[in-house]
């Protein structure tokens, strides 16, 4: 089983940034892989951002990419997504999730453990 808890989220204006942790526990994390999601008002899940075992491979949705950086921290069981140039359309509640399968990072069936998931909400 594994625990993932994101923070960071909040209220920030447009063009602003923000950074979201997520820390992991339960089981040894470099047995999982990472991504975030992100769902919006009245929408459905989302792929963002995804990160291999390593931290060497990195996988961004075409929204995000050139804006966005997934990082992990292996020594320190944490997860990290900076976003930089936010908009409106960023506004969400963001998930941290885990996988161990080979799975596409992008699909959001590869991944069985979820956070909770932190609000961000960008204003103009």
């Amino acid at each position: 089983q594994v625990h993932l808890v994101e923070s960071g989220g909040g209220l920030v204006q447009a063009g602003g940034s923000l950074r979201l942790s997520c820390e992991a526990s339960g089981r040894t994390f470099t047995d999982y892989r990472l991504g975030w999601f992100r769902q919006g008002p009245g929408k459905e899940r989302e792929f963002v951002a995804g990160v291999d075992w390593s931290g060497n491979n990195r996988t961004y949705a075409d929204s995000v990419r050139g804006r966005f950086i997934i990082d992990r921290v292996n020594a320190k069981n944490t997860a990290s997504l900076q976003m930089n140039a936010l908009n409106s359309e960023d506004t969400a509640v963001y998930y941290c999730a885990a996988a161990y399968s080979w799975g596409p990072l992008d699909n959001i069936g590869t991944y069985p453990y979820w956070g909770q998931g932190t609000q961000v909400t960008v204003y103009s």
